[in-house]
C-alpha cells in the first residue's frame, strides 16, 4: 500500500499550462534600444505604459546605457579613478599648508621629548 498521496507524481502548477487556465497576457510592447558598443536590447513593456517608456534602459550585453536612437546611443559614464586618502588630502591642502603642519607637528613632538 502507498503512502496517503493522492496525487502520487506530481506537484502544484504540474501540467500543461496554456492561455486558457492563466487568462490572456496583456498586449506587449517591444522597444529597441541601442548601446555605445553597438548592442541592442529589446525589453517589453505593456501598452498601458504607453509615453511612459524609459528614455534609457542598461545593455543586456555590456550594462552600459543604451538609448532609443541607434545613431546616437548614450556615452559610457565616466569612471573616476580610486582616490588614496593623501590624494583627497592634497586637493585641500597646498604644498606650503602641508609644510606648516608637519613643522607644527614636529614641533610638538620635540617639546614633549619624543624626538630630537
Amino acid at each position: 500500500m502507498s503512502g496517503g498521496n493522492a496525487i502520487r507524481g506530481s506537484r502544484i502548477g504540474a501540467g500543461p499550462m496554456g492561455e486558457v487556465e492563466r487568462g490572456e497576457s496583456a498586449p506587449r510592447l517591444v522597444i529597441s534600444y541601442y548601446c555605445a558598443r553597438g548592442h541592442e536590447t529589446r525589453p517589453a513593456f505593456s501598452q498601458e505604459a504607453g509615453d511612459d517608456v524609459p528614455a534609457e534602459w542598461d545593455c543586456q550585453r555590456c550594462g552600459l546605457p543604451a538609448g532609443l536612437d541607434p545613431d546616437d546611443p548614450p556615452n559610457p559614464p565616466r569612471t573616476e579613478p580610486y582616490k588614496t586618502h593623501l590624494a583627497y588630502v592634497k586637493e585641500r591642502r597646498s604644498d606650503a599648508d602641508g609644510q606648516a603642519l608637519l613643522d607644527e607637528a614636529l614641533a610638538g613632538l620635540r617639546r614633549r621629548g619624543l624626538i630630537t
